[in-house]
């Protein structure tokens, strides 16, 4: 048995050393995604004849677990793969004619040389012991999973007698808490059998996909099973084994992220939040280049299982990490939600561009006074100083005139209010007010105080990061929606494309080049404007365009602060489209906006990424014999951003 499954991990798989990959996929497009492709087993041997007149003469076919797909960025850089583990197991000697005693003291011995060869306080009961002997004491019984390279080294030093290492594949995920929640995890299904074999039986449990891609897509990244077969003679002894059909590997799932820049987006969120999110993706075709929340997953926690214990405390966790909040929480919009309804109030031409209104810092609205997060009276502004500045009663007088319907349809034409239909379970669809829906949640229509919120992104309004960025990327862009995709397509393990998930727009906006004009306009003075509000996600030499928000959300008695920046880079030709938000940790948190908290996650991010686009460019020029200085590529490092001088506005 110890012989043919190392014969079985060196046959299928290229390198069967422990913590190797099955396989390493390039970048796609290039001659041959698989850079491996499994070697051809020699034909196996026909399995000796099984006689009904002699007991001990049979056959045992058992089934083996393929190794999964892999699981990689939009450049082909490995997000899952699958390695070769290996168990330690206890091999009895056939024919199977111990006496009781004589299995638990053979047992015993074995158990004391493996914790001299692993270090670890293995323990087996005697029921264990005799079960296993009884019922599949042709094939080794388990003893020690998953072990270290110290470990397999030492084995392979001492080589036991009656100890043998029986290579398994096994799910691992080589940049740990990078993008868990997107990739998800693949666990053991089931545990190890310890009945009488059965024909077909897998020689170990096989791994199926529990969350994320490795869910969404499991059927693709299971390959087919291999076949293995026992033989012994009639005096019961093992007389051959063979491999008969050896595995075939799973697909390839190539996504559209981009690793360093999910790297990125993660590092800002660590060093700066407890809670948040961060989206970023392609104005230009729909495509998810970065989706971080924080606190994240590492994936590898789950491989093979995790325990009752530590899975106990992931759910008590407070800050809740098993939630990726990039796609399945939603939260007001605050002020951000001023994008969708400028345009919905010029598109609709229910203001002209230079119309003036007052920014007083309160407003009457029936029998509530709505105030400005400014005290002081702003005088009379127009779109762009107003958005700038983000005067909340200047929108308040905007939304009522403008209506329920018209800022609803407008913000549904965004994407906001439904899913984007990333192929991950539980998206969150957010929330866009209606008449019905205000009669279904509080027993009444919407009224001009409703209305009042709504402008402002408050009120019953709720929208996930995701879609934040989705609805920016349609601004940017000049009115395309496209459909958000998270995956580009699924190979074969010789780079042959099985599924394709090809480009595709929505739906046009058709928005008016002028009004267009002064949004990107508007939104770049947030940022670039003394008078701004989100000057803390500048970039050197890049304009970028963007929105601030600050929103409470939750029950009374636990209100906390969302503080969200969105918008798009560069505000031209944009390349990016982006959402962040940042989570108070406590309920009134009165110091947290989206300018100071949101705001610097962004230009965080965006001063590393447009610093490495420009080393890159440099790069390109030397090779082709520009003469400037040679300047070395390296994966993109965070720095300490220097912060602009202009002391923002709150919002």
């Amino acid at each position: 048995m110890k012989r043919l499954l190392l014969l079985l991990a060196l046959s299928v798989l290229p390198d069967a050393r422990a913590q190797q990959a099955v396989s390493r996929l390039e970048a796609p497009g290039s001659p041959r995604v698989a850079a491996t492709t499994q070697p051809a087993l020699p034909a196996a041997a026909a399995p000796a004849p099984s006689w009904e007149t002699q007991k001990h003469a049979r056959t045992y076919v058992l089934a083996v677990p393929a190794p999964r797909g892999q699981i990689v960025d939009r450049n082909g850089a490995p997000l899952a793969q699958t390695r070769v583990s290996y168990n330690l197991a206890i091999s009895f000697p056939t024919p199977l004619t111990f006496a009781d005693p004589d299995v638990l003291a053979f047992a015993q011995r074995q158990v004391l040389t493996a914790r001299a060869v692993t270090g670890r306080p293995i323990t087996l009961t005697q029921e264990q012991v005799l079960k296993h002997y009884k019922n599949r004491g042709v094939v080794p019984m388990l003893i020690a999973q998953d072990l270290k390279p110290p470990e397999v080294e030492n084995f392979n030093r001492l080589k036991p007698e009656n100890l043998t290492l029986t290579p398994v594949y096994q799910r691992f995920y080589p940049n740990g808490q990078l993008a868990g929640h997107i990739i998800g995890y693949a666990g053991r299904a089931g545990r190890m059998p310890d009945g009488p074999i059965q024909n077909n039986e897998l020689l170990w449990p096989d791994a199926v996909g529990r969350e994320g891609i490795e869910q969404s897509f499991d059927d693709q990244l299971q390959g087919k099973n291999g076949q293995y077969n026992i033989s012994f003679d009639p005096d019961g002894r093992k007389s051959s084994d063979q491999i008969s059909i050896p595995p075939q590997p799973g697909y390839n799932v190539v996504t559209t992220l981009d690793e360093n820049l999910q790297r990125l987006c993660e590092q800002a969120l660590e060093k700066s939040v407890k809670r948040g999110a961060i989206v970023v993706t392609d104005p230009n075709n729909g495509d998810i280049l970065a989706m971080a929340s924080w606190p994240t997953i590492n994936p590898n926690w789950f491989i093979p299982t995790i325990s009752q214990e530590a899975f106990k405390a992931l759910n008590d966790d407070p800050a809740i990490p098993l939630i990726p909040r990039a796609y399945r929480s939603s939260y007001p919009p605050g002020s951000v939600f001023k994008v969708p309804i400028g345009l919905a109030a010029l598109e609709e031409k229910v203001i002209e561009i230079d119309d003036y209104f007052a920014c007083p810092p309160s407003l009457d609205i029936g029998r509530i006074t709505f105030r400005n997060w400014k005290r002081t009276d702003s005088g009379s502004l127009n779109f762009c100083e107003a958005l700038t500045q983000s005067c909340d009663t200047w929108f308040y007088q905007v939304g009522i005139k403008t209506g329920a319907k018209r800022m609803g349809d407008w913000a549904v034409k965004l994407g906001f209010g439904s899913r984007t239909g990333i192929p991950l379970s539980a998206e969150a669809g957010g929330r866009i007010p209606t008449d019905e829906y205000m009669r279904k949640a509080h027993g009444r229509k919407l009224l001009e105080g409703d209305l009042a919120n709504f402008s402002i992104g408050q009120g019953d309004v709720e929208v996930t990061p995701l879609q934040m960025a989705q609805g920016m990327a349609t601004v940017g862009n000049g009115g395309t929606l496209y459909q958000a995709r998270l995956v580009k397509q699924v190979q074969s393990i010789d780079g042959q494309i099985v599924n394709a998930y090809p480009i595709r727009a929505r739906g046009e906006l058709g928005i008016d080049p002028k009004i267009m004009k002064e949004m990107r306009k508007a939104m770049s003075q947030v940022v670039s404007s003394r008078s701004g509000t989100g000057g803390k996600a500048s970039v050197p030499n890049v304009q970028v365009a963007g929105k601030t928000g600050t929103a409470q959300w939750g029950p009374k008695s636990k209100e906390r602060t969302a503080a969200w920046f969105a918008g798009f880079a560069p505000a031209e030709k944009p390349r990016y489209a982006f959402a962040a938000v940042y989570e108070s940790d406590v309920k009134n948190a009165d110091d947290v906006h989206g300018g100071s908290h949101a705001a610097p996650l962004i230009g965080r991010v965006f001063r590393e990424v447009f610093k490495n686009e420009a080393k890159a460019e440099k790069g390109r020029k030397k090779k082709k014999g520009d003469p400037e200085e040679e300047v070395e590529v390296r994966r993109a490092i965070p720095v300490e951003p220097v912060e602009p001088m202009q002391e923002p506005a709150r919002d």
